[in-house]
């Protein structure tokens, strides 16, 4: 592949997105995992962890990119990162790492968590990769310090243009479009109708970002049964701290609309 073209830099923009959006919060993971070290051992954790753990991936996708060169499984990566674009959509993450005491403990901790949590990386870079072992280098060189020291930064980002979400996993389903298009079975097919290759892609990119908004939208849905019993989402249920055993009064708003009002609890 030659340096320095357009087509180059658009998938090396790919494979930074890709890592930033699918593992912009690994640096909390290696905060978590080094939290209860003295002061002096965390910056060794932090930076030894990553280490480790950047070797680790470097390998991992590399070995991922040569794997994906055999037939068939173009297509199975192309189906996991389906679903890893559709996930990346509709999950909340939540991080359960043991912080450990000891240096040398915590970094084999960062490595580890980062390995486990690294896998849906590892098949989206390799694919966004096109075989081209070059580009997963630079561009894990390239995102892996914009993750461990400007996570924070891109985690704001996030909460303050979530759009930067959806265009990641639009970037996942396009990779992974072309990835199911580019299998040896069946590229020679696509590469005669073009226009069946790029509807299909097409379809993959719309088809996950419509799931994925859908089910979001869903989890924000009361539903109620028969009995007039109320189903509460999680989402909502959090957001507005309610409980089992809250108690509500039902009144109408100036828009005519039902609202249910928490019944304070009586003292004693």
């Amino acid at each position: 592949m030659d340096f320095l073209t357009l087509d180059y830099f658009i998938k090396l923009f790919n494979i930074i997105l890709i890592d930033l959006v699918l593992a912009g919060d690994n640096a909390i993971v290696i905060a978590l995992a080094a939290r209860n070290l003295p002061k002096e051992h965390q910056k060794k954790a932090i930076i030894w962890g990553t280490v480790g753990a950047v070797i680790i991936r470097i390998a991992a996708t590399l070995a991922v990119v040569w794997l994906l060169q055999l037939p068939f499984l173009l297509l199975i990566g192309g189906v996991l990162l389906v679903w890893i674009a559709y996930k990346l959509l509709v999950d909340e993450k939540e991080h359960n790492i043991e912080a450990k005491p000891q240096l040398w403990p915590a970094i084999r901790t960062i490595i580890i968590a980062d390995a486990v949590m690294g896998f849906d990386n590892v098949i989206a870079v390799a694919g966004a990769a096109h075989g081209s072992f070059d580009l997963v280098i630079i561009g894990l060189i390239v995102s892996v310090p914009i993750m461990v020291w400007g996570s924070t930064l891109f985690i704001r980002l996030v909460e303050k243009f979530p759009v930067i979400i959806t265009i990641g996993a639009g970037v996942l389903a396009y990779t992974a479009g072309s990835m199911l298009t580019g299998d040896p079975f069946v590229k020679g097919w696509f590469d005669e109708n073009p226009v069946m290759k790029w509807a299909f892609i097409a379809i993959v990119v719309i088809g996950v970002i419509l799931a994925g908004y859908l089910k979001k939208l869903s989890k924000n849905f009361i539903s109620i049964n028969e009995q007039g019993q109320l189903t509460i989402p999680d989402s909502i249920k959090n957001e507005a701290q309610i409980e089992a055993n809250d108690s509500f009064e039902a009144k109408v708003d100036d828009q005519g609309r039902i609202v249910l009002v928490k019944v304070a609890k009586s003292e004693g």
